[in-house]
């Protein structure tokens, strides 16, 4: 039985204000993106401002992570059910509040639980930012309009350092956050204005799985985000990691049996879903911790303020949101999976390049690296976004798009622990026996002891990041292998994908 479509889901014209809608869609998620850079930025001010240790630091990055990911799944099944429209607004909401909240953090933890709170309120937003572009567009148009998604994903890289800077540099740290307030206003207006309601036909609430599935997931990306602390060998990552997998397998038990599955499993059995999944993690794999070591690097070793350090990133976004434009050209003529090996494989020599840089190769050297990745990216991203979602049945949008953002935070979360914990490692056995353990672990702490110490901290933090891009390497490298081996080689269309081959009934 072929799944049936709601309003604007079968239309060709499509939705007739879907470029308005895409623009609040865009501004929906540029408040995401523009908070994780300007955090970022923000990492030295944190430090020196609040207090706060490099474990803090891990935290309030990887709370937002764990409570994003682990509710992601749950969110786009609400959202299915419930409304698109409905769960992107609470989520506007409870961002932009939680957002206002983090700017009177008091202490490291405070801070942490805002970051907390803004991460339930990204799940709830997040998946209907995509399902709602899949389904206003039309399937001939869907390429065009996920490339000026990414497209306005990398403005939110630019303005968010840009403007984060400016406030570095006359206002103290807790000022970054009040970015995210008008935005979400404006984006919270604009839905209200513009953005129809969408949802799929309506089907019995699976609690069960939704519990079963924040477990699972939660689980899995707690023991991720403890390797540099506990390492990975500890008693908390193995018990999370068993954790996890016995939450996702009595997940995926139960969905198989359930009358009413939060998510169909079925798609795992299209390559295009299965295999695009796993080169979206290794995708995300290879940038998600690139700004933690980047950010670094730039102040400290370079000495940029946060200003500085926001506008030196420019040309990479500037070249990630040009070649996102020629990636959706080139969709049309080419297979997605050629584009997605090809810009993995472009990915993997740009951190190539950046294994090459020192203390004395200055900006130059990275510049140039970061304008290969620019190009990467903006071919394999939008390939990569627009073959997954395009394997999703109509009804299942909202979930699709959330495991879609699911394997990214995955990604993300395992790029932030595998290279924070290489970074970590290696610049404290790089540091000469001179330096006092209680100053080994960051170079913030390091430079504290005095200039007469920061050469030091500089060489050793440079052949830290060689050695962390190397591992990036490797992960683009195998992002490739994997695209070529085991997406399709032809170019499909876009189609509806039979509900019976999923496991659910239109």
């Amino acid at each position: 039985m072929r799944v049936t479509s709601t309003a604007f889901e079968s239309t060709a014209p499509g939705h007739p204000r879907r470029w308005w809608i895409l623009l609040i869609l865009c501004l929906s998620l540029m408040v995401l993106v523009v908070d994780n850079t300007v955090l970022n930025l923000a990492i030295p001010s944190l430090m020196r401002d609040l207090g706060a240790t490099p474990a803090d630091i891990q935290w309030v990055i990887d709370a937002y992570i764990l409570a994003f990911a682990g509710l992601l799944l749950t969110a786009g099944s609400l959202s299915d059910r419930f409304g698109r429209r409905k769960l992107l607004l609470v989520g506007l909401v409870l961002f932009g509040a939680a957002s206002l909240l983090a700017t009177f953090a008091g202490s490291p933890w405070q801070l942490i639980a805002c970051r907390g709170l803004m991460g339930v309120g990204g799940s709830l937003l997040m998946p209907s930012t995509l399902s709602l572009l899949f389904t206003v567009f039309p399937p001939e148009e869907q390429r065009k309009a996920m490339a000026g998604w990414s497209a306005v994903a990398m403005l939110g890289v630019v303005a968010g350092p840009t403007v984060g800077g400016v406030l570095l540099n006359h206002f103290w740290w807790g000022s970054i956050f009040w970015l995210n307030v008008p935005i979400a206003v404006v984006a919270i207006v604009g839905t209200l204005a513009f953005v129809p309601e969408s949802r799929g036909p309506a089907r019995a609430v699976d609690p069960v799985g939704a519990l079963l599935s924040i477990v699972g997931m939660g689980a899995v990306v707690w023991a991720i985000i403890s390797i540099p602390s506990a390492g990975f060998g500890s008693a908390r990552v193995l018990g999370g990691l068993s954790a996890g997998v016995v939450g996702l397998l009595g997940f995926a038990l139960w969905e198989k049996r359930s009358a009413h599955p939060m998510v169909p499993l079925g798609l795992f059995r299209d390559r295009n879903f299965s295999g695009t999944s796993f080169s979206i993690v290794l995708l995300s794999f290879t940038a998600g911790g690139l700004l933690l070591a980047l950010t670094q690097y730039l102040q400290f070793v370079l000495g940029y303020s946060p200003l500085k350090a926001g506008l030196a990133l420019i040309p990479y976004a500037v070249a990630a949101t040009v070649f996102n434009g020629l990636g959706a050209t080139l969709g049309k003529k080419l297979a997605d999976r050629t584009l997605i090996v090809i810009g993995l494989a472009v990915i993997a020599v740009s951190f190539g390049i950046l294994t090459q840089i020192s203390a004395s190769t200055g900006y130059g050297l990275l510049i140039v690296g970061l304008l290969v990745m620019g190009v990467g990216g903006g071919l394999a991203g939008p390939a990569a976004y627009t073959l997954l979602m395009q394997a999703v049945p109509a009804e299942h949008r909202g979930v699709g798009s959330a495991m879609n953002d699911t394997v990214q935070q995955t990604g993300a979360a395992l790029s932030v622990a595998v290279l924070g914990s290489v970074l970590a490692a290696a610049y404290t056995a790089a540091l000469p026996d001179s330096i006092p353990a209680t100053a080994r672990s960051s170079i913030a702490e390091t430079f504290a002891l005095g200039p007469g110490f920061a050469s030091a901290a500089r060489t050793a933090f440079t052949d830290a990041m060689s050695i962390a891009m190397t591992v990036g390497l490797v992960g683009a490298a195998a992002g490739a292998v994997v695209a070529l081996v085991v997406l399709p080689r032809r170019r499909t269309d876009p189609v509806q994908i039979d509900a019976e081959e999923q496991g659910v009934s239109a």
